[in-house]
């Protein structure tokens, strides 16, 4: 603490000798923190006082948001120039995710080939390979030794834990296999690496998908996987490094889905959530209020039903009987495949694009318990009022209306709150309502047409 707050008076008051004598006395991982702990303003210039080497691996130590944040806080040369000492996938990745004003300053400043290679980078799809790839590796034609192989190898801008594997490529740059750099330190000088070369049918394309090759580069146990186009060309490697990154975000994301926080509109799902929990109560009571009135309307409308089918009442009385049972049944029928889609969805458990077959499923599973159901009220409709006052179709009736209202209330409760979400609005405050009023107003119209059919009455 006694570093940090003399290390920032330093900064405050630029006795900029003072705050570099502090900063050189610091560990790696000590260096990280006190950047972190800084304003913006004293960060960048902190930064600038490091020693180069130490520069660099604090800056690696940083997550995406704390060097975007460095970063902005710099002038483009000094932006520029930490960007240089990165490979070029980290650049791009970093020049990606910057704000559209600072990527755009960022790669302005750049020299004419760096920009150049971020912008190949850049075109490749976010999450593929390609995207992933290191642009900078060491390949050597397949008619080359062993010992010009190495040679490649030292003269590579490339540091020592960067360059394990060594490709091989034809006149074409057709990807034609690898070797590892120790193979070569073991082989005769002029031993040519095609003998040596081996997987020359491992490589992803530039535009499989990064978490894909990343699984397959440490299930192999490589240094380095080739990445190419759609000729085989040689374009790019996935490095052991990069590969762990991969897999860690993805593990990452797999996380926040298991806590409930992520599906394919996570960032919108996140924001509505925190507005309908907290801060002003009018969001809140805007949204459910609005949706509310679907409910209202469909009261009105479910009343209009049974002012409708007042004569069946009238000459059935026991028929009212069953009116609460029919509407609550596909309401919580409802409701269950509404949470269950939430919670999929949240998950990942539901695919919005393969929603077709899930949607199948869950109808199946309404289907089933609907036939359950709808035996079991019946039965007892029959027993309890159907023979007892003379009208047995009545057991009938109620079975065959649960039966279609629960099926019915599967698919809505699973179909609506996917509706919703794909033409974005907020499934959690809506569906609730519009499933409830068009369930109560199927249900009851299903329950006495049957009623009137099978008794003769209305």
């Amino acid at each position: 603490m006694m570093t940090y707050t003399t290390l920032q008076d330093h900064l405050t008051n630029r006795n900029l000798t003072q705050a570099k004598q502090l900063l050189s006395q610091l560990f790696l991982d000590e260096a990280a923190g006190v950047l972190r702990s800084l304003p913006p303003t004293e960060q960048a210039l902190a930064y600038r006082l490091l020693e180069k080497q130490l520069a660099i691996d604090v800056f690696e130590l940083l997550d995406d948001e704390e060097q975007l944040t460095l970063l902005e806080a710099m002038t483009s040369p000094q932006a520029v120039a930490v960007l240089s000492e990165l490979d070029v996938d980290d650049a791009a990745r970093l020049v990606d995710e910057a704000p559209a004003k600072v990527a755009k300053r960022l790669l302005a400043a750049m020299p004419v080939a760096d920009r150049e290679r971020v912008g190949a980078v850049l075109a490749y799809r976010h999450d593929s390979a390609g995207r992933l790839a290191n642009p900078r590796y060491v390949a050597v034609r397949r008619d080359a030794t062993a010992a010009e192989a190495l040679a490649a190898v030292r003269a590579s801008a490339l540091g020592p834990e960067d360059v394990t594997t060594v490709f091989v490529i034809d006149n074409e740059r057709h990807y034609q296999g690898l070797v590892s750099v120790a193979e070569l330190v073991k082989a005769g000088p002029e031993t040519i690496v095609t003998e040596m070369a081996r997987l020359a049918d491992l490589a992803v394309h530039t535009g499989d998908d990064a978490a894909d090759a990343a699984r397959l580069l440490q299930r192999r146990d490589l240094g380095a996987l080739a990445v190419v186009d759609r000729e085989r060309r040689l374009v790019g490697a996935v490095t052991f490094d990069d590969a762990m990154d991969t897999l860690e975000d993805e593990a990452s994301e797999t996380m926040y889905r298991k806590a409930g926080l992520g599906d394919p509109a996570h960032a919108k799902e996140l924001l509505r959530s925190e507005k309908l929990t907290r801060g002003s109560i009018w969001y809140p009571v805007r949204v459910r209020i609005a949706f509310l009135m679907v409910t209202l309307v469909g009261g009105l409308a479910v009343g209009g039903v049974i002012d409708y089918f007042e004569d069946v009442l009238a000459a059935v009385v026991a028929v009212a009987i069953f009116v609460p049972l029919i509407m609550d049944m596909g309401g919580n029928v409802g409701t269950q495949s509404t949470t269950i889609f939430a919670r999929g969805l949240a998950l990942g458990h539901v695919d919005p694009k393969r929603f077709g077959r899930q949607l199948g499923r869950e109808v199946t599973v309404g289907a089933t318990m609907a036939v359950a159901l709808a035996t079991i009220g019946g039965f007892v409709a029959y027993a309890w009022q159907g023979a007892p006052n003379d009208v047995p179709l009545l057991g009938l009736a109620v079975g065959l209306s649960l039966f279609v209202s629960v099926t019915f209330a599967t698919f809505l409760g699973f179909a609506l709150p996917w509706l919703m979400v794909k033409i974005g609005l907020d499934h959690a405050p809506g569906a609730d309502p519009f499933i409830t009023t068009i369930k109560d107003f199927t249900g009851l119209a299903v329950y006495f047409l049957l009623v009137g059919a099978l008794l003769g009455v209305g």
